[in-house]
């Protein structure tokens, strides 16, 4: 049998155009299609992950704020329960602060009552021994009291003039002066004083004079930082002290009228 190799090429040939057109147009779009096809599958199979994914972060989200809200519900709570406790308390202190300020204010009333009561007795009592005084003076020695209280400072005013000449100071005379006192001066009676601080300070003392009722019966002489004053109150102070002590065992003997307010509970 012979072959025919023309034959055999001929036919080699065709099949291998017949594999290449196979290859070229029928094995590459459906292994294209079939790996599309993959890749759909792959990335449909991705975002189902991912999907399921955010669905688990969300119902962990949503776990998280259902829990957030229930502590923040019990904080609320607390805290309400805790200002409501606190401004109880503060109102309740504020209650007491004002029953306390208010015992305090009556009693603080009731002391001034008293004192002004104290003030009005030693001043009348003042008043009635400066005009028995006055009266006294007037009938037995023909001079009125204010004379004779200008007399007193005078023989005080010699008095310190002669412990300083005695015992000389470093410190220099001073320049001016000022005699205060309770009631005007009669013109005798402020050259008698004139005189006298001049010949203590020195001669070009200035000397200025001024009347001040608060001194109660008295003259003060202010010079150089210094006082010097003589004043009938003094002689009353025993007697006010006394007038303070009977008006404290009187109060003492009385029932306070102020009330003590009980403390809210």
């Amino acid at each position: 049998m012979l072959i025919d190799w023309f034959t055999v090429a001929a036919q080699t040939i065709n099949f291998l155009i017949l594999v290449w057109l196979l290859k070229r147009f029928l094995y590459a779009p459906v292994l294209a299609a079939i790996e599309a096809r993959e890749t759909k599958i792959a990335a449909e199979l991705k975002d189902a992950a991912a999907k399921k994914a955010e669905a688990q972060l969300e119902r962990d989200d949503f776990r998280s704020k259902v829990e957030t809200l229930e502590r923040q519900r019990v904080e609320l709570l607390r805290k309400a329960t805790d200002e409501a406790n606190a401004e109880r308390q503060r109102l309740l202190d504020a209650a007491r602060k004002d029953s306390d300020a208010l015992r305090a204010k009556l009693n603080d009333a009731v002391k001034s009552e008293r004192l002004e009561l104290n003030r009005e007795i030693v001043t009348r009592t003042q008043q009635e021994v400066f005009a028995l005084a006055r009266k006294t003076l007037a009938d037995l020695a023909g001079t009125t009291l204010e004379d004779r209280i200008a007399d007193v400072f005078i023989r005080r005013l010699h008095d310190m003039r002669e412990k300083c000449n005695a015992q000389p100071e470093t410190l220099p005379r001073p320049t001016s002066a000022l005699v205060r006192s309770a009631f005007e001066l009669s013109p005798p009676a402020r050259t008698a004083i004139e005189n006298a601080v001049r010949a203590w300070l020195g001669a070009d003392t200035r000397l200025s004079f001024e009347t001040v009722p608060e001194l109660i019966s008295g003259i003060e002489l202010t010079a150089g930082g210094r006082k010097i004053a003589w004043s009938i109150s003094d002689f009353l102070a025993t007697l006010a002290e006394s007038a303070t002590a009977l008006l404290e065992t009187e109060a003492a003997a009385t029932p306070s009228a102020v009330t003590k307010v009980p403390h809210a509970a």
